[in-house]
């Protein structure tokens, strides 16, 4: 990745998928050039922000014609880490575990979920989009053996922190939570915490914060 020892501001990482999509969707229209006006545009920003934003990744514009498309889309897929495949393990196969393995779309942003865990014996030795579901039990010593360092946890919140562990015993360096539940890790694990009930609040005040 690009400039990997420059830690990049959060909200800037949030806007950078938006700004790749979209060059993306002009790439495969045939578009050649795009400018950071037309990006601002279509984010609804100031166009300063994103020349800001861009600024660290290396990627660079030509006056008066802004950006190769070509280039823009290379350099910020490697930037963002989309164009190399890391390896994850799934805790958790229930409804938005599932989801998740059902989701085709994660391997072309880099993320091939290997292996499912998950305690219902019922689940146990079934595949979900070829994924195999092994008993939780059988995560020791598999992160190694594997060559996996990010762990995906879609457990019920009250067993969140239990799995965090498990995942730091045994090799996870970063972990992808979707429990509403904060878990504690050592300070070199890597944890984003993902938690659809947040933005549903949020889209909740929205809606009735209009009425």
């Amino acid at each position: 990745m690009a400039n990997d020892s420059k830690i990049v501001p959060v909200p800037v990482l949030r806007r950078m998928p938006a700004y790749l999509s979209f060059v993306k969707t002009l790439q495969k229209q045939g578009e050649k050039y795009v400018s950071s006006t037309r990006i601002a545009e279509y984010m609804e920003i100031d166009a300063t922000q994103v020349t800001k934003d861009l600024s660290h990744t290396g990627i660079s514009g030509k006056t008066r014609v802004g950006y190769e498309v070509d280039n823009f889309v290379e350099i910020l897929d490697d930037f963002l880490g989309f164009n190399k495949i890391n390896n994850a393990f799934l805790v958790g196969a229930g409804s938005l575990g599932c989801a998740l393995l059902q989701d085709k779309g994660l391997r072309n942003f880099g993320l091939n979920i290997q292996k499912a865990f998950d305690v219902d014996k019922s689940k146990i030795g079934t595949k979900i989009n070829d994924v195999e579901i092994f008993h939780v039990d059988q995560f020791r010593g598999m992160p190694g053996e594997c060559n996996v360092a990010i762990g995906i946890i879609t457990v019920p919140a009250e067993c969140a922190q239990n799995v965090a562990d498990l995942m730091v015993a045994w090799g996870i360096k970063a972990i992808w939570n979707f429990t509403p539940a904060r878990i504690k890790v050592p300070a070199h694990i890597a944890v984003q915490n993902t938690t659809i009930y947040t933005n549903l609040a949020i889209l909740f005040n929205k809606l009735h914060g209009q009425e």
